[in-house]
């Protein structure tokens, strides 16, 4: 592992375009859960599965209960950005770290300080009118109660974020991609890279620092250049201390 560190420091003290790709594990640190694991949304016991509940259909045909859900398990107004966060935020004002490209919804790189941030899955933190698409913040959502109406229009307020059987926005598509296209190293941090289409975003970097940190296996450690197996958080405060 020692070596696996220095070896990282050094390529990030050798280069000035890196761009980071992170997943729900980056965010687990700061409390969190993850869907995927063990003890993940996803495996637990809920009337419907959760990625039913997080769907177009669900939330359109059962309002109220996609919100009951949203507000306890999707939003977490509380949470702190950890050691990964910082240490992003830390490579970006240095200059080296040219963007963040995350799937989380919870905001935490911009409370680190981070600006060029790309968020494949949208935020809890924006909200707007189905109607006339005022924009609400999240305090709004969670002071209100049931299904949240818009205070001009009384139109339905639905987070901006991305559901089940919804796209990807296209414009933050083609600037991720752009992004990593141009990089000359990219880390992956915080994902097992199985949720498509985001994973395969990899698939355009031209370089030869693929760096993936992760507390288990990849669907890509195969053509990774360099794998540490840990907390993102972790590794990250050792190579660029915060």
């Amino acid at each position: 592992m020692e070596e696996k560190l220095k070896k990282l420091k050094a390529w990030i003290d050798q280069c000035d375009n890196i761009v980071f790709f992170g997943g729900a594990g980056v965010s687990t640190e700061s409390g969190i859960p993850d869907f995927r694991s063990a003890d993940g949304l996803y495996n637990q016991q809920w009337p419907e599965p959760p990625e039913v509940i997080l769907s177009h259909d669900y939330f359109t045909a059962h309002t109220q209960q996609f919100y009951n859900f949203h507000r306890q398990k999707m939003i977490f107004a509380d949470a702190q950005p950890n050691a990964a966060h910082q240490a992003l935020a830390k490579l970006e004002q240095m200059g080296k770290l040219k963007a963040v490209i995350t799937q989380n919804i919870d905001g935490l790189h911009q409370a680190a300080g981070s600006k060029n941030v790309w968020e494949l899955h949208g935020s809890v933190h924006r909200n707007y009118c189905l109607h006339c698409h005022k924009q609400f913040d999240l305090d709004f959502i969670l002071s209100s109660q049931g299904v949240p109406l818009c205070t001009d229009c009384g139109g339905i307020v639905r987070p901006d974020v991305v559901l089940y059987q919804e796209q990807l926005d296209t414009q933050v598509i083609n600037a991720a991609v752009d992004a990593i296209e141009k990089a000359q190293m990219l880390i992956i941090g915080g994902t097992g890279l199985s949720v498509y289409p985001a994973a395969g975003l990899v698939d355009y970097y031209r370089g030869d620092k693929l760096v993936l940190i992760n507390n288990s296996p990849t669907t890509r450690d195969h053509i990774a250049d360099l794998i540490i197996n840990g907390k993102i958080g972790e590794v990250l405060k050792a190579c660029v201390g915060i």
